[in-house]
């Protein structure tokens, strides 16, 4: 049993995803702590929160068990999958698991249709609205939940309900039929999934089949344009991420699969070029994609503001999706380099510490004074959402996060994502002991090793300019290659690997097209963005406005402690020109009273874990001497 994405052995692949339980996290590390605090504190506030909001009392209509109005959006039968999956990779509530399996057959019609609102709502208009309807969204929703179950809990009863609607969506939209796609993409990436589960070969098929017909303009303009669903140009003419941010990340996800199924090394090289452009000039500093709160969507090139980002939760779980993918596909070491930004920065500050509340957009500035009563712009993490599509996606990749730590090839095991605990394949298995991120040190003992020699593949982020790797003590000398320090020996039981990366504290600056960043350094250590909270504003600089503090780039940023492991500090002042008119006469120079303190950064993750004010990730320069 594999983990999310699983790739056929025909398929191109430079990796192989490890069987699920071949890495086992410990809680006691940061990631590993994730996982346990998803499922004990964030999975259940899922199941409980479906049964508030209505997400199944709306199915129970279907069946005539409830009499309640219909509740939320029309598409919340997805956020009732995405639970289901996330329990599914966990093995855990096997009673929720097996009554809300028996309620969805119950719920099931006839030719296999299965959607709450469009059973009840709008029957007379199934499938007369792809642009927003969502009905294949749903679809490859309970698809996912359905492949996650027979590979995480070995219970395939719901992926019969999945066959009956995949089924249904081969008959009323495969070859031959009339050409029409879905407005939110996902149902692609969760064909494919389906077909590698089962071996059934349509189901691949119409996947493509819905790649090679979008960007035809079928879906109208509707209210944003074809480029918001991405139907403006065919995919494989596409140079540029646009639209909708999740829309783009699921689309690219579903290309990747169908390309290595395929074996079409033209498509794979449209995800990958389409990723580029997305880095290049449309993603922040944190991981996170989406500028623009109107339309959910990438704006233009470098357009990217730190107060009024979007940067919506589910976008950056759909771009680490799409890296793994794409990792798997290539082997190449920025897909996992990605993946880690996310994780440590886009993915973990959508959570509160106690697992029970979250941002659906993740801005990296939060302005002294902003309104937050609205939950489109929150001060704070919320406990749920009229459109709640985060909770539950972030509950389905924390439950099988374990599956993206490790591959593994015919010459050995690749280490992407570092944490403690152990990996175990194919007669190989490790234990490795580490604190990072806070540390930049990681152990990794061999606890069994085989009969023959195998290569150990241990990667070495971008952002790390000094790595050292020994083995039992001795210095490996030999540079890494492609992103990865490779050691190729006979291993032995106790044999012990050390990779140490550097770590110091270091400046960002931004491309200086990013206008709203110019002139300003963000911190970071590791992969982990830092911001600054007006919490840690010391009493000094307090009857200054938060906005008026600026870094001392002369001074040197220090290793602290504080809120979290590893705190950062750096010299902050009050700018000279702290109030006054809203434009004034420029003038060169610095003027004089200016008050400094060493001010802790905390990590970007972290904030909004303590009374609501103001942040900032982008930190402006002092002024200098003219």
């Amino acid at each position: 049993m594999t983990g999310p994405a699983a790739p056929t052995p025909s398929a191109i692949a430079a990796l192989n995803p490890l069987p699920l339980d071949a890495v086992r996290l410990d809680p006691e590390g940061l990631l590993g702590g994730w996982q346990e605090r998803n499922a004990a504190a964030t999975m259940p506030h899922c199941i409980g929160q479906l049964s508030a909001y209505g997400n199944l009392d709306n199915l129970r209509r279907v069946t005539g068990d409830s009499d309640a109005e219909f509740r939320g959006m029309w598409f919340a039968d997805t956020d009732v999958y995405k639970t289901l999956e996330a329990v599914g990779w966990s093995g855990g509530f096997p009673e929720f698991r097996a009554d809300l399996t028996a309620l969805l057959e119950k719920t099931q019609e006839a030719d296999g249709y299965l959607d709450s609102y469009y059973q009840v709502e709008r029957r007379d208009q199934q499938w007369s609205d792809l642009g927003f309807s969502h009905e294949m969204y749903s679809a490859g929703h309970l698809i996912q939940a359905a492949v996650a179950a027979a590979r995480g809990a070995g219970n395939t009863q719901l992926l019969t309900v999945a066959r009956r609607f995949a089924d249904l969506l081969v008959r009323r939209f495969g070859a031959g039929a009339e050409d029409l796609i879905d407005g939110h993409p996902e149902v692609e990436t969760a064909l494919v999934e389906l077909y590698r589960e089962t071996g059934h070969e349509p189901y691949l098929a119409l996947a493509k089949r819905f790649l090679d017909l979008r960007g035809h303009g079928m879906l109208g303009a509707g209210r944003f344009g074809p480029r918001y669903w991405q139907d403006h140009e065919p995919l494989r003419e596409t140079t540029e991420v646009a639209g909708h941010a999740v829309r783009q990340m699921y689309l690219l996800a579903g290309v990747v699969d169908v390309a290595v199924e395929t074996r079409d090394p033209d498509l794979l090289r449209t995800a990958e070029r389409l990723w580029e452009s997305a880095l290049a000039s449309r993603t922040y500093l944190t991981g996170g994609q989406g500028s623009r709160h109107k339309d959910e969507g990438f704006g233009d090139a470098y357009e990217l503001p730190p107060d009024r980002a979007y940067a919506e939760t589910c976008a950056a779980i759909g771009s680490f999706q799409l890296a793994w993918r794409l990792l798997l596909a290539t082997g190449r070491s920025g897909y996992a380099d990605e993946m880690e930004r996310l994780l440590y920065n886009g993915i973990a500050a959508s959570t509160a510490l106690d697992g029970r509340s979250f941002f659906y957009s993740n801005p990296l500035q939060l302005r002294t004074g902003h309104d937050g009563s609205h939950e489109d712009t929150p001060s704070q993490r919320l406990t749920w959402y009229s459109c709640a599509c985060c909770p539950p996606n972030l509950a389905r990749l924390m439950a099988s996060l374990h599956a993206y730590v490790a591959s593994s090839t015919d010459a050995g095991l690749q280490l992407h994502l570092y944490a403690p605990g152990v990996v175990s394949a194919a007669g190989r298995a490790l234990e490795v002991r580490t604190s990072y991120p806070w540390d930049e040190t990681i152990a990794v003992t061999v606890t069994e090793s085989g009969d023959e020699p195998w290569t150990l593949a241990l990667r070495v982020p971008a952002w790390c300019r000094e790595a050292r790797l020994t083995v039992n003590g001795s210095l490996i000398r030999a540079g890494a290659q492609e992103g990865y320090l490779r050691v190729s020996r006979q291993w032995r039981a106790g044999d012990v690997v050390v990779l140490t990366l550097a770590m110091p504290p270091r400046l960002v600056a931004a491309h200086p097209r990013v206008d709203a960043v110019r002139d300003s350094v963000a911190l970071a250590r590791g992969p982990v963005v830092y911001c600054l909270e007006h919490a840690d504003v010391p009493a000094s600089m307090q009857s200054a406005a938060f906005e008026d503090l600026c870094i001392d780039t002369s001074t040197a940023v220090e290793l602290g402690t504080g809120i979290a492991p590893v705190t950062l500090l750096p010299v902050l002042q009050v700018r000279p020109e702290s109030s006054g008119a809203l434009y004034r006469e420029f003038a060169t120079g610095t003027a004089g009273g200016t008050r400094r303190a060493a001010v802790p950064a905390i990590p970007y993750f972290l904030w909004a874990n303590r009374d609501a004010g103001p942040m900032r990730v982008w930190i402006p320069l002092a002024p200098r001497e003219a």
